[in-house]
């Protein structure tokens, strides 16, 4: 594929089909957690759902990586400047090292905390604890594969995480029950097992794209030279990922009060939330993808500065990403009551797990314009205007729905009516000002 020339209706479509299907496994991977979490105890169904918002750490420092060196790859690449794709992709290496540390040590020093805060039972907080502090152990796996993997989604690259995510959640259904409820001499390790699972795919998922890498001719040119600290790429890698790891830490802070609000209902309201948000995760999955993918075609072409052609992949993006996810609406309605089934078989499990699902079909439609608004941002190396959104969206919207709920001393069902109708306001506001900036900013860049 060439993401200077080619149709880029027809690269949205390349790109992002297997960047979805990746992000897919990525997500059953989830599932496949949750649905074991739920044969384990409704607590730990509910430990597992409470230790996301402190999880999204990783996830949010692996995405700030993971953006950055895309764009500044990417962008290097449409600049034909070779040298400073493989400084990047060196330092990118050694900033991902530092991080891991700094996030683990976070991880390790909160936890506890942020489970108290979300109002959890002693037995949750424990059960939390035990499999988060686990994944926590394991933070510079989750890291470097995500930085190595920048340099391919650069290229253009999308199929080999693919892979590697497909390959990691056949491997995860394998390795969850052993380590789970115990097999010959592997003793049964409960929720523990499940962080155990996760820590072994993560590095067998780090060999697979280590190989990849080594066999590209790109790398194949690279010296020790790119892999000494330079504050020129670390200050540009610092600067575009930074802003990104803070705003999508804004979700982890979003998820919080989410769940402090939820928790007032109880551990199997939580529960059933939890459940159902991994099968909003899954519908989403699409979004993911062309959000993946347009990074990586804006990224080059604002680079080489064919602009016509970052506007047309922002709109068919948007295009694309609203008609998936109003025929997921639809389908979610109508699934609402059966879904919650699969996790537990707790009728308050069940009843609030289908509750939400119905009023998130209704905001299903708002998130491709946030998502892929964010990542044309991201692609044009604007990583504080995305910070900015991030910020309103899981900051500044889920206090004041917390606020709101708890003046108008709001039900299960009416806290998320709220929450709908702010999601859908800020991706309007959005999308109307990504408008502007394309008619009165982009040339400018």
């Amino acid at each position: 594929m060439n993401l200077l020339k080619d149709e880029v209706s027809l690269l949205v479509r390349k790109l992002a089909v297997p960047a979805s299907v990746g992000t897919l496994f990525q997500t059953l991977y989830t599932i496949v957690d949750t649905f074991y979490a739920g044969k384990i105890s409704p607590e730990a169904l509910s430990a597992l759902s409470k230790s996301f918002p402190i999880y999204f750490l990783i996830i949010a420092t692996s995405i700030g990586v993971t953006v950055a060196g895309t764009s500044l790859i990417g962008s290097s690449i449409g600049e034909k400047n070779e040298k400073n794709v493989l400084g990047y992709f060196g330092n990118v290496i050694i900033y991902s090292i530092i991080v891991s540390v700094v996030v683990s040590i976070l991880g390790f020093a909160f936890g506890e905390k942020i489970f108290f805060l979300m109002n959890s039972s002693q037995e949750v907080t424990i059960l939390g604890l035990e499999y988060i502090n686990v994944i926590f152990l394991g933070t510079i796996l989750f890291i470097l594969v995500v930085a190595l993997n920048s340099f391919l989604h650069a290229e253009g690259d999308t199929k080999t995480y693919r892979n590697v995510l497909i390959f990691s959640f056949f491997l995860n259904i394998i390795l969850n029950p052993i380590f789970i409820f115990g097999f010959l001499f592997i003793p049964p390790l409960g929720i523990t097992g499940i962080g155990i699972a996760t820590l072994i795919a993560q590095f067998v998922s780090l060999l697979v794209i280590l190989i990849k890498i080594l066999n590209n001719q790109r790398i194949k040119q690279i010296t020790i030279d790119h892999f000494k600290a330079k504050f020129f790429f670390l200050k540009n890698i610092f600067f575009q990922s930074m802003p990104i790891t803070i705003a999508i830490l804004g979700y982890s802070i979003a998820a919080t009060i989410v769940f402090t609000y939820v928790g007032l209902f109880g551990e199997y309201a939580v529960a059933g939330y939890g459940s159902a948000t991994r099968i909003e995760q899954v519908v989403l999955l699409p979004i993911l993808g062309i959000n993946t993918a347009i990074i990586s075609i804006i990224a080059q072409n604002i680079g080489a500065k064919y602009y016509d052609r970052v506007e047309q992949s922002y709109f068919i993006s948007i295009k694309y990403g609203l008609f998936i996810m109003i025929i997921a609406g639809v389908v979610i309605f109508l699934s609402a009551e059966i879904v919650p089934k699969f996790f537990s078989s707790n009728p308050d499990v069940i009843m609030h797990g289908s509750m939400y699902l119905k009023i998130s079909a209704f905001i299903l439609p708002a998130y491709p314009i946030f998502f892929l608004s964010n990542g044309f941002f991201m692609a044009l190396k604007k990583s504080e205007k995305a910070m900015v959104n991030n910020i309103a969206r899981n900051i500044i919207v889920p206090v004041l729905s917390f606020y709101i709920a708890k003046y108008l001393n709001a039900d299960f069902k009416t806290f998320f009516y709220i929450w709908a109708i702010f999601q859908w306001l800020i991706s309007l506001i959005l999308l109307f000002y990504v408008k502007y900036y394309i008619k009165h900013k982009l040339a400018s860049i």
